[in-house]
């Protein structure tokens, strides 16, 4: 499987990542799956529930360093239905962390090549912080990809890099 292909870049207001990854299914799938927040949990490392609270917010818990757990809300800011999603936390400004998704049709039927960015407030001291924690944004994003694909292409996750220890290890039974 191909490894998704991620860049990051530091401004002075903040770090920013991107990563990308192609999914063999249709962007109305793959977009879909993706805006229920209640399916974040079974591919995103460190996300462990999402509550949905209303047609644009939800309440998130991570587990972060040391098995810390860490809640917060989102906010969806922007929507186009099959195409890309931009949400936030609802943390101050200078805490306050911004993701966008695109869902763009790929070569081939069925295909979509989905793209990433996630701004993190803070500048190199966040980026900083985040290396602290053990946490390369980029390489995360791409982890967290690979994982959206292979739920979506197989239905199982294998992945298990920048994930929770444990999380999608293979249950008995």
């Amino acid at each position: 499987m191909p490894a998704p292909h991620r860049s990051p870049s530091t401004g002075r207001e903040g770090y920013t990542a991107r990563a990308g990854v192609t999914i063999s299914r249709a962007p109305s799938e793959v977009f879909a799956f993706y805006r229920d927040f209640r399916n974040l949990p079974r591919f995103l490392g460190d996300v462990t529930s999402v509550r949905l609270t209303g047609p644009t917010t939800s309440r998130w818990t991570v587990q972060g360093p040391r098995g810390l757990r860490i809640r917060w809300t989102v906010r969806v800011t922007q929507e186009r239905p099959n195409e890309m999603i931009s949400y936030k936390t609802t943390m101050p400004p200078w805490l306050r962390t911004r993701w966008t998704l695109r869902f763009d049709r790929a070569d081939g039927p069925g295909r979509t090549e989905v793209s990433e960015v996630m701004s993190t407030p803070l500048g190199k001291l966040g980026r900083a912080a985040l290396a602290l924690a053990g946490k390369s944004p980029e390489d995360e994003m791409a982890a967290n990809l690979r994982r959206l694909k292979q739920l979506m292409e197989t239905g199982k996750v294998t992945d298990t890099s920048y994930a929770v220890a444990g999380k999608f290890a293979p249950r008995d039974g």
